[in-house]
């Protein structure tokens, strides 16, 4: 794995417990995803959340973000978010795992 995406998803505050949900339930569907090596939904405040993912291959990252998840998040977006998600593709130059 050397590459990954880096997303910021920001909550409108009434629907910062959806938010949580949505990303929560969006855990079997990354585990569906043949190429999606790791997948870590978290939260850094109370309506911040982010996504962190890696993928053997930039084939696998391009069909991540064509994917499930990707549209349940923009499907949500105008409800649910207070601005698009800020997705960020990442090269990775170390990893530790166990």
């Amino acid at each position: 794995m050397n590459i990954g995406l880096l997303a910021r998803i920001e909550a409108k505050p009434e629907y910062a417990d959806q938010v949580q949900g949505l990303l929560q339930s969006a855990l079997q569907l990354a585990r569906e995803e043949e190429h999606t090596v790791t997948w870590f939904a978290f939260r850094e405040s109370e309506t911040t959340f982010g996504v962190f993912d890696t993928f053997e291959s930039e084939e696998g990252r391009t069909g991540h973000l064509q994917g499930r998840i990707a549209a349940a998040l923009m499907e949500a977006a105008p409800t649910m978010l207070a601005s698009p998600p800020d997705i960020r593709p990442v090269d990775l130059l170390a990893v530790k795992l166990p």
